[in-house]
């Protein structure tokens, strides 16, 4: 394969700083308006679109009447996404998720049968890795960009099954939804019990979105950022060097070092920067990192958590 020339070189970087601004003010303005129905939450709303401009899927955590449900509409509006919404119910059955096959006549008397597509064949999601679902032995492709962004109310979980450890590691981030500040309560109040409420307006459209992603992984990376990113991740495992090591029963495998690799180009992009910092890396690792590792039973005793033990590592790496 040819090596670009120095101009060849200085060629394709201007490419890349142009792209970048350019996608960089798109996101920008899906930012505003994202901010112009979602109040108090500007943590929130950044940490959901790097999970989509990284490409990933999110598990945002909060108690009920947060704007979490809506968040996702107004981003699916926002990034002209068809988005969708599945309540895990205990009745649930998979025809629900999936969709099902009926049995149609034709004029002509023919019968056969029509598959009628579920709320799983939706770019914004409220199935993941593999892509496509199989129904009646029929593959179906789902359609692309294709993000999870599912919800979860830490208080009532009677009726609902605890996610395994390897649905956990799927989503990138772990996304907690707190109460918002007093400020942006009042704005609430009244923008919600008005005449008019306010409505999410598209800024981006699909095709820019699939740019922005492509464009994220093209941004170059530090070799200090990459450390970083191994440092963090390696010294979350148990037997790793450190004394918080000795907290913790399991921790992240590669996939979050992977994640932390997207996310931080994402954020940088966001930010209007076309590489990422250090500071990305400690801004993002409480989300990426807390729902892929847990802590030894002597040292949830003993009081601790698992953002205070990651807050540690951070204090050590940085």
């Amino acid at each position: 394969m040819a090596v670009p020339s120095g101009e060849g070189l200085e060629k394709l970087e201007d490419m890349i700083v142009r792209a970048a601004e350019s996608t960089a003010a798109h996101i920008r303005g899906a930012k505003t308006a994202i901010g112009a129905v979602i109040f108090g939450q500007d943590r929130v709303v950044e940490h959901a679109l790097v999970t989509v401009l990284s490409g990933g899927h999110a598990l945002l955590v909060g108690v009920p009447g947060l704007a979490k449900t809506k968040l996702v509409e107004t981003m699916g509006v926002v990034l002209g996404l068809d988005a969708r919404r599945i309540q895990f119910t205990p009745d649930l059955m998979p025809s629900d998720i999936l969709g099902s096959e009926v049995l149609e006549e034709s004029p002509g008397g023919k019968r056969n049968f029509r598959f009628i597509s579920g709320p799983i064949f939706a770019q914004l999601l409220q199935a993941m890795q593999e892509q496509h679902v199989t129904v009646a032995g029929a593959r179906h492709d789902l359609p692309r960009p294709f993000h999870v962004l599912a919800t979860q109310n830490p208080l009532e979980q009677e009726g609902t099954y605890p996610l395994p450890e390897a649905q956990l590691d799927r989503f990138l981030m772990e996304i907690d939804v707190d109460y918002p500040d007093r400020d942006a309560e009042r704005r609430i109040l009244f923008d919600t019990t008005g005449a008019e409420e306010s409505r999410p307006k598209p800024a981006m459209t699909v095709d820019e979105l699939i740019a922005a992603q492509r464009l994220v992984r093209r941004l170059p990376v530090g070799e200090s950022v990459v450390e970083a990113i191994l440092n963090l991740v390696r010294s979350a495992r148990p037997g790793s060097d450190g004394e918080a090591a000795k907290l913790i029963a399991w921790g992240p495998g590669p996939r979050a070092s992977q994640a932390l690799m997207l996310a931080v180009r994402a954020r940088a992009l966001i930010d209007g920067r076309f590489a990422p910092s250090i500071d990305d890396v400690m801004d993002l690792a409480a989300p990426v990192l807390k729902h892929r590792m847990a802590l030894t039973f002597a040292a949830r005793a003993d009081g601790e958590t698992v953002e205070a033990v990651i807050g540690r590592i951070r204090a050590h790496i940085g």
